[in-house]
C-alpha cells in the first residue's frame, strides 16, 4: 500500500509532496546527494558539506547558510536536472527541498484569502514543478530564487483573480461589430511550420523551435531526445531564429513563394543536412575507435 493509500493523507498537493519527501527521505536508503562531486563539477571555490549528503540534512544545511549562493546553485541545478532526467521521485525531492520556502509564500497568500486555501496551495506547487520541469534556464545564477518566485506567482494570480473580474452590465457596445485580425493573422507555430515546409530552416529544427521558443520547454530533455548537446541545440536554434527573422523581414513567409526561392532553400537545406550528417558520422566513428582501443 502507497502512502497516498493511507486516510490522512492530506489534501492540499503542496502538504501531499511534503509527505512524499518524508517517505523518499526515511529508510535504508533516503535520496542523497554527493556534494564532493558538485564541487568537482563546478570548479568554482564554494562551501558546502562534504560527501553524500541526505537530502533533508543538506536542505538544513542550506538554510543554516543563506550566504552560501555558489553552494546553493550547484545544489539546486542538480536537482532540476535530475528531476527533468530521472522522473518523479527528483521532482517530489525537489519541491521537498523547497518546502520552507514553499509553505510561507502559501501561508501569506492565504492570510485573509475567503476561499479553500488548498487552492492557493495547488498554485504554488504547480507554479514551481512548471519552472522546474520547463522554464527555468540553468545558464543564470539564483535559481532557487526563480523557482520561489515562480511559485509565488502563480499563487498570486487565484489570491487576486477576484479583483480581476470587472462585471459589465451590457457589452453589446464594446464587442458589437467586425474586428480585423492583427498581423501576421495566424499562429506563430504555423509560420514556423511553413518555414520548415519551405526548408527555410530545417525540419528537425521546427518542433524543437516551438517547444524551446514557443513552449518555453526546458532544452535538456529535448537535447537528450535528439541525441545532441544543450549547447548544440542552443546553436540550431539561434540560427533558426536568424533564418526565420530574414524570411520574416522578406515576406517570405507570408506571400506566395517563388519556384526559384523554394529551390534555392532547399538547395541551401540539403547542405546543412550533409554537413550534419557528416559530424554525426565523424563522431560515430571517433566513438567506434574509442571503443576498439579500449577492447
Amino acid at each position: 500500500m502507497s502512502a497516498s493509500d493511507t486516510t490522512d493523507w492530506p489534501t492540499s498537493h503542496l502538504l501531499a509532496a511534503d509527505a512524499a519527501f518524508v517517505a523518499l527521505t526515511t529508510g535504508p536508503a533516503p535520496l542523497a546527494l554527493d556534494c564532493d562531486t558538485l564541487i568537482r563539477d563546478t570548479g568554482q571555490d564554494m562551501v558546502l558539506p562534504s560527501g553524500v549528503i541526505p537530502l533533508p540534512a543538506l536542505r538544513n544545511w542550506l538554510l543554516k547558510h543563506p550566504d552560501e549562493y555558489l553552494g546553493r546553485d550547484a545544489v539546486w541545478r542538480e536537482l532540476v536536472l535530475r528531476a527533468r532526467s530521472r522522473g518523479k521521485e527528483w521532482a517530489i525531492a525537489a519541491v521537498g527541498m523547497a518546502m520552507p520556502a514553499l509553505v510561507r509564500i502559501a501561508g501569506q497568500l492565504s492570510a485573509g484569502y475567503r476561499g479553500d486555501p488548498a487552492d492557493i496551495d495547488n498554485e504554488v506547487l504547480t507554479g514551481f514543478l512548471e519552472a522546474l520541469r520547463d522554464h527555468l534556464d540553468l545558464t543564470r545564477p539564483a535559481l532557487y530564487a526563480s523557482l520561489t518566485m515562480a511559485a509565488f506567482r502563480a499563487g498570486r494570480q487565484v489570491r487576486r483573480a477576484d479583483d480581476q473580474v470587472v462585471p459589465v452590465e451590457d457589452i453589446e457596445h464594446a464587442a458589437a461589430g467586425p474586428r480585423a485580425p492583427r498581423v501576421p493573422y495566424g499562429h506563430p507555430d504555423l509560420l514556423v511550420r511553413r518555414a520548415g515546409t519551405l526548408r527555410i530552416i530545417d525540419e528537425a529544427d521546427v518542433q524543437p523551435w516551438i517547444e524551446v521558443r514557443l513552449g518555453r520547454r526546458a532544452p535538456e530533455p529535448i537535447a537528450n531526445r535528439l541525441g545532441i548537446t544543450v549547447d548544440a541545440l542552443r546553436m540550431r536554434l539561434a540560427r533558426a531564429d536568424d533564418r526565420l527573422a530574414r524570411a520574416i523581414s522578406e515576406g517570405s513567409l507570408t506571400e506566395v513563394a517563388s519556384t526559384a526561392a523554394v529551390e534555392r532553400t532547399a538547395a541551401l537545406a540539403g547542405r546543412r543536412s550533409s554537413i550534419r550528417a557528416g559530424r554525426a558520422s565523424a563522431r560515430g566513428t571517433a566513438g567506434t575507435r574509442t571503443a576498439a582501443v579500449a577492447a
